[in-house]
């Protein structure tokens, strides 16, 4: 499977470009800190330094998170890969594994 490139944000003067522009650049933020937890959270669990509830809890409120972040691309018409922005020189944003 090949990886789409990722893709520049362009903002432009036309309000809905605009706007949908403003929801891909939080979206992406939002999903880097996801990721971020994500990975946190399977750290500490390797690590054994939760409780069971705390890893239920944790995984509860990943899982909703996800599910909140589709509705939310399926709302402004953006797909996955659209959140992985390209920072040109340093490359895309979000790691491939995803």
């Amino acid at each position: 499977m090949t990886a789409e490139p990722a893709r520049r944000l362009r903002l432009d003067g036309d309000p809905e470009s605009v706007e949908k522009g403003l929801a891909t650049l939080v979206l992406t933020v939002v999903e880097l800190l996801r990721q971020l937890m994500e990975r946190q959270a399977l750290r500490r669990v390797d690590d054994g330094s939760l409780t069971d509830e705390q890893i239920e809890k944790i995984g509860s409120t990943l899982m909703a998170l996800e599910s909140r972040m589709a509705e939310l691309r399926e709302h402004f018409g953006l797909e996955p890969q659209d959140l992985n922005l390209d920072l040109g020189p340093l490359g895309p944003l979000l790691p491939d594994d995803e």
